[in-house]
């Protein structure tokens, strides 16, 4: 009996046996396919990889899925071929001045100034009693030069500053206390309604039984009619704070003064300054109004004298000065609202305005 010897056959058209395995030669002519068109591929820059670097590009270096991917790509470049930032975003300010709202509210004040000039020129207002703004304005600028009116004006200042100081610390302190109690805050709501409206002149009479002249009465009607603005913000603020960020910090760990220091107090920061800056204006004329009935040293009761002496210039003028007090005092707070809520959305809107 004779053995039979497996014939190998010729070689077929894939390669030595021609029965092999068909997936196999697949795959080797895709590998052989692929080798051919990497030339061409690096000639062109790699396009799949440039698109996939720009996927990545945007995500920080730490995020990246793939390590060695370029922190650039083709579409960050631009035509300067210089690449941009990847990383966060900076909110940068534009130094871009509304001239012309500026102009409108100039040309408001100068046409203020006119009607004054015209009404006691024309007779139409006995010029007795209501100057020319030329004049008032003229005795406004000699005022400067007086050592007495600097000293009325600091007068006002200071008992505008301590009453500010006192009103401002009081609620914010009893703010974020009565905001962060539920309980507080049902418990006080009563009280607080029925006491804001209270008008801080009708404290008048008691301030001038208590202290009579002295400047704790003016500070009385100061503190009372800014505590109001402050607090009420502050009570705002508070209840703005989400939820969920205050149950997100409750799971890491964070205790009261933490959960105060890091999530109550940025969001009801923009309210606690909005207070601060309808307060400044509400103690400078409780301060003005309390020299002028009380009797407290400064312009007020300049303004008194000089009405009770018949001198309506300088009462006029004098007038002016409050007035001007008043915008400076309104700007400066505004320039520290700016500085303290850099980083708020209202104010990164209104400077790229």
């Amino acid at each position: 009996m004779t053995e039979s010897v497996p014939s190998t056959g010729a070689p077929g058209p894939r390669g030595p046996g021609g029965s092999g395995d068909p997936h196999r030669e697949t795959e080797i002519e895709r590998l052989h396919r692929l080798e051919a068109s990497s030339g061409s591929d690096r000639r062109r820059g790699d396009l799949r990889r440039h698109t996939d670097a720009a996927t990545v590009a945007g995500l920080d270096i730490g995020t990246r899925p793939d390590p060695a991917a370029p922190p650039t790509s083709v579409a960050q470049t631009g035509v300067t071929g210089r690449p941009t930032s990847t990383g966060p975003s900076r909110a940068t300010r534009k130094p871009r001045r509304n001239w012309g709202t500026k102009s409108l509210g100039l040309v408001g004040l100068l046409g203020f100034l006119v009607i004054w000039e015209i009404l006691p020129r024309t007779g139409i207002v006995n010029p007795t009693f209501l100057p020319p703004a030329t004049a008032a304005i003229a005795d406004l600028f000699r005022n400067f030069g007086l050592t007495a009116f600097w000293q009325a004006v600091g007068d006002t200042m200071w008992q505008w500053l301590l009453g500010m100081l006192i009103a401002c610390i009081a609620a914010s302190v009893l703010g974020f206390v009565i905001g962060s109690s539920t309980f507080l805050r049902r418990f006080t709501n009563s009280t607080i309604e029925f006491m804001r409206p209270v008008p801080s002149v009708a404290l008048i009479p008691l301030a001038v039984l208590l202290f009579g002249v002295e400047i704790e009465s003016a500070l009385l009607l100061i503190v009372y009619a800014s505590f109001w603005q402050v607090l009420i913000q502050v009570l705002y603020g508070v209840a703005d704070v989400d939820n969920v960020a205050m149950n997100t910090a409750r799971s890491y760990g964070l205790g009261p003064v933490a959960r105060l220091r890091y999530v109550i107090f940025p969001t009801a920061l923009p309210y606690l300054m909005t207070g601060v800056r309808l307060a400044s204006a509400v103690a400078l004329i409780l301060a003005i109004t309390a020299q002028l009935i009380i009797g407290n040293p400064g312009l007020g009761a300049e303004i008194a004298k000089a009405q009770s002496g018949g001198s309506y210039v300088a009462m006029y003028a004098l007038i002016l000065a409050t007035g001007l007090l008043g915008v400076i005092i309104n700007l400066v707070m505004r320039m520290i609202e700016r500085r303290v809520l850099s980083w708020h959305s209202s104010v990164r809107t209104e400077v790229a305005k």
